[in-house]
Formats: C-alpha cells, structure tokens, sequence
C-alpha cells in the first residue's frame, strides 16, 4: 500500500496543512490539463475542430446531456460546477494510470471533500428553493399512513449517508484497481521465467482501470445529478 503514502515533496518530516505533497502535485496538475484542454484546446473554435477540441465538445456534450436528462432544464443553470466536478475525477483517475504518478482520488480526504461538496450544496439549495416542502423528501405520501414514520427515519438515515457512499464508492474503487495491479507486479517479480502469467493479468487489469476511471466519474456525477433533481424537486 506504499504507492498511496502522502509524501511531502521537499524534504521529509511532519506533514502539515500547508504542506505541498505529491496530493498537492498531482491534483494542481488535473487542473493543469484540465486547464490546457477546455480553454486553450479550444480557443480556435474551428468550424472543423481539432483533436483536443473535439474531446473537450463531446465532453461537454456529454455532461450537459447528463444534467438535463436527470433534473431537467432547471438544473441547466448548475451545469458548470457538475462538469468540473467531472472533469477533474475523470483527468485523476486517468492521471493515476501513469506509472510512477499518484491517485489523488484513491484519498477518502479528497473524495470526501467532493462528497460533502455536493452534500452540503444541495441541501442548502433544497431548502433556499423549496423552503420548509424540502421535507417533503423524506415523507412518503404514497405509502400507508402507519408506514411513513417508519419510512422517514429510514429515507433520513438513508439521506445523511449519502456523502460517505459517494466518497467511498470512488476511492474504494479506484485504490483496489490499483493495489491489485502492484499484488500482480510483486507475482512477475518473484516467478521469473513465469512471469509471462502475472504480466498478462497487469495488462488485463489495467485495461480494466482504465474503463473503471471513466466509469468512477460518470457514477460521480451522475450520482450528483440525481441529488441535484431531488433538491429541485423534492416530493415523493
């Protein structure tokens, strides 16, 4: 598990909050291509894009088509912050599956903040736009009125876990990928002549990861998306 040490990058010793490590590094790097790719990708704005623009318009496209399936043309107007959340997990992940690099999203410090981003954004926003309805979330009309209490405290504890389910499901995710990855490193390492086994098992896996780094951030997301509509629309 040493690939997922937090090292600071000059020097050694105690690691303070104002300490730059290589989590620092390599997530000021994310937004570094992230950076290089939406804005200065596309500058042109070529009738006929460039490679670069053609990734950053199919993504954007993509994410945009995302936010209004889910929550509707209301839930247009928070586009930007869900495709930056988007973009920047997606360009980790990939980043990550550079050798020699560091996973900032395999973190739960990281995933959590994302998380509890999100948490805290659409709560306030269900109340500042619904009021005192937003409550309406956790009773379920629907159901038989001896069921609802029973139901409320379920749909609240169900509520409130949701920013450790959503921090969870991505560093977990991710830091098993790659731990698999160094337990099959460490088998070519050791059966010599049979390392031939291990090392088509890394090229699996691996192959594997990089599916699972684009996944990790669509979930994310869309995840997101579906905790925006509720906060927009919060009835049963």
């Amino acid at each position: 598990m040493d690939q997922f040490q937090i090292k600071p990058l000059f020097g050694a010793g105690e690691i303070h909050w104002y300490t730059p490590t290589n989590v620092t590094l390599w997530m000021l790097i994310a937004v570094v291509v992230a950076t290089v790719l939406l804005v200065l990708g596309t500058r042109g704005r070529a009738v006929i894009p460039s490679r670069s623009q053609s990734i950053a318009e199919m993504m954007y496209g993509f994410v945009y088509k995302m936010v209004e399936d889910v929550t509707g043309k209301e839930g247009l107007k928070y586009f930007p912050y869900i495709f930056t959340l988007f973009i920047f997990i997606l360009l980790a992940n990939f980043l990550g599956l550079i050798p020699g690099s560091f996973t900032t999203t395999s973190h739960i410090a990281v995933t959590a903040v994302l998380a509890l981003g999100v948490f805290l954004g659409v709560t306030i926003l269900g109340f500042v736009k619904n009021g005192t309805k937003f409550l309406g979330l956790f009773w379920v009309s629907s159901a038989p009125l001896a069921l609802r209490p029973v139901l409320a405290v379920i749909e609240i504890i169900s509520y409130f876990v949701r920013p450790v389910s959503h921090s969870i499901r991505l560093a977990g995710n991710v830091m098993a990928g790659h731990a698999v990855i160094k337990v099959f490193a460490g088998f070519a390492g050791a059966l010599g002549v049979f390392s031939i086994f291990p090392i088509i098992s890394i090229t699996a896996v691996y192959g594997l990861e990089v599916l699972v780094a684009a996944i990790q951030a669509y979930v994310f997301t869309i995840l997101t998306c579906v905790y925006l509509n509720d906060a927009l629309h919060p009835s049963h």
